[in-house]
């Protein structure tokens, strides 16, 4: 074993070997679990991160010897299921990952874990259901289906037979349905010149990702107005399929893949003819970014195309260095909470949400860098919720600090969990970053937005 105590080196991704037979070996798979489970016992710095690592070192603590080799290994799926992949431990805790000789990356152990449990078992209806989040949202926003699906999911008895019957928790705030789906009705303009930068394309495609298709709209339209506000040329992607992430999360690797061949091709083509690739949802962005090129490192459409995908507030902060970006707000925003998710803190782009935020004149930004503990299914299930709200007490606390006027993150999904946390006594409004941002622009204040009154139409931003 290796002397030397963590790591000054900058942290490194190997790919995932999961086209090898010995990827699902389990007793492979034990072996090696046994070993970074040893290793995470002896250090102790991940406790506080999530429950993972709790169960790990209770199980520890609780068995006939005090240390790994006193844990039943069938116990450690308990830690296997714990983990949502919110990557935090590599990123910010662990001093032995690569290219540390001690090789630990707690999160891609546990994606080799699910994938072998899923390989073995498949999963259950349920979670099934909550990762082909594509399908769902196609069959959720028919007209008068939308009402329907809405209208149940806010009734306490179905939701307590969802409870007993699916495993999908009665106190847990479901995103609604829009019968008014983002890709139909997207406005985009290619009539500007093209003005590149030295660091940014000067044309955008937009990847709407299923939730703001299906869920929140208003986020890729607020996305589009600051685009055209900016006068930088945007188009849509011809066709897209959900990104892949809810299926990694479950372990289904042959399906990531699929979806990766429907993806890839359209993707690929605006990255060759020099568009920047923007979606507003964290966990879609990191997963063209950083997984689809650990899992397929030898694809050089998926290189490509990775290296085309921006964050939208990196990239226009970038713009911004570029000195591309309009910057004549005419509102300010007072006092914003903002969240920053975890799927873009992996992305090591920095805090640049709120470096563009912060723009905006007499605008207060209280920076939570801190897990909220939702992940994109994970809380919604019965067996997860209190887990998920325990993770998030001192997100939701720390929100609440500054009585803020709006709460915010990138991840709609997370302001909606810590929105629900923060709890009755809250007064501030949620509103994605996208939203305030087009709102300092435009000159509305939150009110507007939540009661319809704009001074212009919808595809309009006043110059």
């Amino acid at each position: 074993m290796a002397t030397r105590e963590g790591s000054l080196e900058a942290p490194k991704r190997n790919p995932i070997d999961w086209k090898k037979i010995d990827f699902y070996n389990e007793t492979s798979l034990q072996d090696e679990m046994e070993r970074v489970f040893d290793i995470c016992h002896g250090c102790r710095r991940c406790v506080n991160l999530c429950t993972a690592f709790p169960r790990l070192f209770d199980l520890i603590d609780d068995g006939k010897t005090g240390e790994l080799d006193g844990v039943d290994k069938n116990k450690f799926w308990e830690v296997v299921d714990r983990c949502f992949l919110c990557d935090m431990c590599f990123m910010t805790k662990c001093p032995y990952v690569p290219p540390h000789e001690w090789n630990v990356d707690f999160p891609h152990l546990m994606l080799r874990a699910k994938a072998v449990k899923f390989k073995a078992k498949g999963a259950n209806f349920r979670d099934k259901l909550l990762s082909s989040t594509d399908a769902m949202g196609k069959i959720a926003t028919i007209p008068v289906v939308v009402q329907s699906v809405n209208a149940l999911n806010k009734t306490p008895a179905v939701r307590k037979l969802m409870d007993s019957q699916l495993g999908i928790h009665a106190d847990r705030k479901l995103p609604e349905y829009t019968a008014k789906k983002f890709r139909p009705n997207a406005r985009t303009n290619n009539t500007f010149t093209v003005k590149n930068g030295e660091r940014t394309p000067g044309k955008v495609a937009i990847y709407a990702a299923c939730y703001v298709n299906y869920n929140e709209p208003g986020i890729g339209h607020d996305l589009l107005k600051i685009l055209t506000h900016n006068e930088i040329p945007t188009t849509l992607v011809e066709k897209e399929a959900c990104c892949g992430m809810p299926k990694l999360e479950l372990g289904d690797l042959e399906t990531v893949e699929k979806l990766k061949n429907e993806n890839i091709p359209p993707l690929l083509k605006l990255a060759q003819d020099g568009f920047a690739i923007l979606s507003a949802v964290p966990s879609c962005t990191l997963m063209y970014k950083q997984e689809l090129p650990l899992l397929f490192p030898d694809d050089e459409a998926v290189q490509a195309v990775a290296a085309a995908m921006f964050d939208p507030f990196e990239y226009l902060l970038l713009r911004k260095q570029d000195q591309l970006l309009k910057t004549d707000f005419k509102t300010a925003l007072g006092k914003v909470a903002y969240h920053i998710p975890c799927h873009q803190r992996v992305q090591n782009i920095g805090k640049k949400t709120r470096d563009v935020l912060q723009l905006i004149p007499d605008t207060e930004i209280n920076v939570v860098e801190r897990c909220s503990g939702h992940d994109g299914t994970w809380g919604v299930k019965s067996e997860y919720f209190a887990d998920s709200m325990k993770i998030g007490r001192p997100v939701f606390r720390q929100m609440a600090v500054s009585k803020p006027d709006y709460i915010s993150s990138d991840c709609a999904i997370a302001a909606r969990h810590i929105e629900q946390g923060m709890g009755v006594e809250n007064t501030a409004q949620k509103l994605h970053p996208l939203t305030l941002l087009c709102m300092a622009y435009e000159g509305q204040s939150g009110s507007d937005r939540e009661t319809g009154l704009q001074s212009k139409s919808d595809n309009e931003i006043t110059e």
